[in-house]
């Protein structure tokens, strides 16, 4: 049997964990997501947020902002550990809306804001943890079995 990449699973069935690298559980209320990052494991986790979360009955805005939050947490791990570090990543509908955990092995490497302006029209980099802290307030770092653990708490309106 030929076998598939996690991206190429994600997108036959988001939910498959037989895919080699890669394992998804879903959970009555989102997903935990293990798997080594790449563009294409990254493009695939953002397209199974946005499925898992439509079907919760979340709209679009919603949507797109947890979207926003996983890319721009994963992308944070990715840029501290390198390419093809492995990482989990949970996103789930609690009582105040919507948690997004992004897991990676480097306990040491702490994230740090830019002194970017969020409304600079130039910059390309340094925005995002100021991003997460408009969008997820209170976001928070801990140490975890895994090495680090981003947690995010995006508020949204009720379903």
């Amino acid at each position: 049997m030929r076998s598939r990449s996690c991206s190429a699973a994600l997108e036959a069935d988001p939910f498959d964990p037989t895919a080699p690298g890669c394992y998804v559980r879903r959970r009555p209320n989102g997903f935990v997501a293990h798997f080594c990052a790449s563009a294409d494991a990254l493009r695939a986790l953002r397209r199974l947020t946005r499925t898992e979360l439509h079907g919760h009955g979340f709209d679009t805005e919603a949507v797109d902002t947890v979207q926003l939050v996983v890319s721009e947490l994963t992308g944070n791990a990715v840029r501290a550990c390198g390419d093809r570090v492995p990482l989990v990543v949970e996103v789930y509908v609690s009582s105040f809306g919507l948690a997004v955990n992004v897991h990676d092995p480097d306990p040491g490497v702490l994230p740090v804001r830019g002194t970017t302006p969020l409304d600079s029209a130039v910059a390309e980099r340094g925005r995002g943890l100021g991003l997460l802290d408009v969008l997820a307030p209170g976001w928070h770092v801990r140490n975890s079995a895994i090495g680090k653990q981003v947690r995010c708490r995006v508020p949204v309106p009720a379903r």
